[in-house]
């Protein structure tokens, strides 16, 4: 259903361009020029000149050290994208820029083979879709986080996946070459089971019982699934935990993980508009919600309590989401993949090892 605020462009999350924090200069369209029946900014691919394509953190409360993301920015549009903030780095606006400017790194495939086949290269777990959503819109016709798997597949790498979109069943058959070697896991984002609520939070990504039915076809296929149910906003979808975690389980789900929602740099004046635009009745409260878990404000950058927040409301999230996890039957927390399988194409192997 779509918002009754005139603002709201159709198919995307955010309805401006906000200042980039790092730009002097901005262009402030005129209020009064507004068009309610135009139709809203096209996407557009730039190209990324990248000379590398793994890239690490040293994150405390991050579950991964090493990554690939073959976009940057994403067009599934959703409002909350923590990543949002990062295209002000391209000088983009994490506004409709986020979602409508993607960046490709079109040699990812080539750069990732580059690197696995570098002595420097430490066999470990590889995250895709660190930042950004690698199976977004734009992978069906391009095929490069596809690409990135069959070389992940040629080298024995193991990759663990988050997605929110039902196109990562594609790649089934390279998944499922890694899981025999207990190389690969993929989670499924589900933030809400309402198929509208998700519809004006994610726009662009497929609806959650097509989530759903992805875990199930992934399971079937002998590849480790799990949920993770992010973001958790307090007053808006927290209630759902339960229901989020059993329906995940039902479908094959072993594990499961949550992060509260996160609204660093201009993220949460985006934010605040959405809520104006689609739940004004519901703003102040779900923002009191949100500085309850954050000290006071709408963000919290410290490591160890950015990811959930602190105080009663954290905890009972928490409790929530523990409590769901034991009665759906499925861990709270990921699964270690192993490396004992990786390979060099063309290195010479020992008869006996």
């Amino acid at each position: 259903m779509p918002s009754d605020d005139p603002r709201t462009i159709r198919g995307r999350g955010a309805a401006a361009n906000p200042t980039n924090r790092f730009e002097r200069l901005a262009y402030e369209p005129d209020p009064e020029a507004f068009e309610p029946d135009a139709s809203g900014p096209a996407t557009q691919l730039f190209r990324d000149t990248s000379r590398s394509i793994i890239v690490y953190n040293d994150s405390p409360d991050v579950g991964f050290t090493a990554s690939i993301n073959p976009y940057r920015g994403c067009s599934h549009g959703c409002v909350y994208c923590y990543a949002r903030p990062t295209h002000e780095y391209l000088g983009f606006s994490a506004g409709l820029d986020f979602e409508t400017k993607i960046v490709v790194k079109e040699d990812a495939p080539q750069l990732l083979r580059k690197e696995l086949m570098s002595p420097q290269w430490q066999p470990q777990s590889l995250a895709l879709s660190g930042v950004t959503d690698c199976y977004q819109p734009v992978e069906r016709q391009l095929q490069l986080t596809r690409r990135c798997l069959e070389v992940l597949a040629e080298f024995r790498n193991p990759v663990g996946i988050v997605t929110k979109n039902s196109l990562v069943t594609r790649d089934l058959d390279l998944l499922a070459n890694l899981a025999r070697d207990d190389a690969a896991m993929v989670y499924l984002s589900i933030s809400t089971l309402d198929a509208d609520l998700a519809g004006r939070l994610e726009p662009r990504a497929v609806r959650p019982a097509a989530r759903l039915e992805a875990l199930r076809t992934l399971h079937a296929a002998g590849i480790p699934v799990g949920v993770l149910t992010a973001p958790v906003i307090p007053g808006l979808n927290d209630h759902e935990l339960p229901a989020i975690l059993a329906a995940a389980a039902e479908a094959g789900a072993v594990s499961a993980g949550y992060v509260t929602l996160r609204l660093p740099h201009g993220l949460a004046a985006l934010f605040e508009d959405w809520l104006e635009r689609h739940l004004p009745q519901r703003k102040d409260k779900i923002l009191g919600r949100i500085r309850e878990l954050r000290g006071g404000k709408l963000n919290d950058p410290q490591f160890n309590s950015r990811m959930r927040g602190q105080g009663p409301l954290a905890d009972a999230i928490r409790d929530i989401f523990e409590l769901g996890c034991k009665k759906a039957g499925i861990a709270n927390r990921g699964r270690s993949l192993s490396t004992a399988a990786f390979r060099r194409p063309g290195q010479q192997r020992w008869l006996f090892d």
